[in-house]
């Protein structure tokens, strides 16, 4: 039998056979832009601030207004949106929800519908003091805290109180902006088998001596030790 001529196939004919080249490699999507938020309270409304739009619910829920997002115009000392319907002005200074102690980074006035609104927007701060501050534990030494086992830490005045998973503990302490000194700390003297105990024994064990105090996200603490131990905590508000 005679063999056929072998020819390299052209692109035409690898896409008569169905056989497309290779594509060109993607570029990995830009990442999108964070959403904004921002809160006041009498009445209660949000703003959410996206890419694409405003949407704002006023009134605690019963009032809603969304438009595209006309883009952000530089301000003193902050930025603003004028979107017809909403605007929305952001200024950079420290705000107070008023209904608690958090902290925010930006102060917002929204005009909406004509109305003006005053409330706090963006990152939410570390407290500038832990006195009146409460926590739960979400980590204890790396590891996180047993399911059914309610913690707590609270900070009143000179003094702190709480549960890592077992006894009720309180006593005194002393802290600034990076460090924290408890102690002696007082306990009950339930037996808890399992768990609430090991992670309880382990948070005694680092609150023996001074320890670092850190606020690495949005609402939670990390506490470390000298020997590289850690409990992390969510703040509740």
């Amino acid at each position: 039998m005679a063999r056929l001529p072998l020819f390299p196939l052209g692109l035409s004919a690898l896409a008569a056979a169905g056989c497309a080249p290779a594509a060109e490699s993607l570029q990995p999507p830009a990442p999108r832009e964070p959403v904004y938020m921002a809160i006041g309270t009498e009445p209660g409304w949000t703003l959410e601030i996206t890419p694409e739009r405003l949407n704002y619910a006023g009134d605690y829920g019963e009032t809603k207004i969304v438009v595209a997002n006309p883009g952000a115009t530089p301000s003193m000392n902050g930025r603003t949106y004028a979107g017809g319907r909403l605007s929305v002005v952001i200024k950079h200074a420290t705000c107070s929800d008023g209904m608690s102690d958090r902290r925010y980074a930006d102060t917002v006035r929204v005009i909406a519908d004509g109305k003006t609104l005053t409330g706090c927007g963006g990152a939410i701060l570390p407290p500038d003091t832990l006195a009146g501050s409460n926590w739960i534990f979400v980590s204890i030494g790396g590891v996180p805290v047993a399911a059914g086992r309610p913690t707590s830490l609270a900070f009143d005045g000179a003094r702190l109180s709480g549960s890592a998973g077992c006894n009720r503990f309180s006593g005194s302490y002393t802290a600034d902006s990076r460090t924290l000194t408890a102690g002696p700390l007082m306990a009950t003297e339930m037996a808890c088998p399992g768990a609430g105990m090991t992670q309880e024994q382990a948070f005694f064990k680092l609150m023996a001596g001074p320890v670092r105090i850190g606020f690495p996200t949005d609402g939670t603490m990390e506490i470390s030790g000298v020997d590289g131990q850690t409990a992390v905590l969510r703040r509740v508000i």
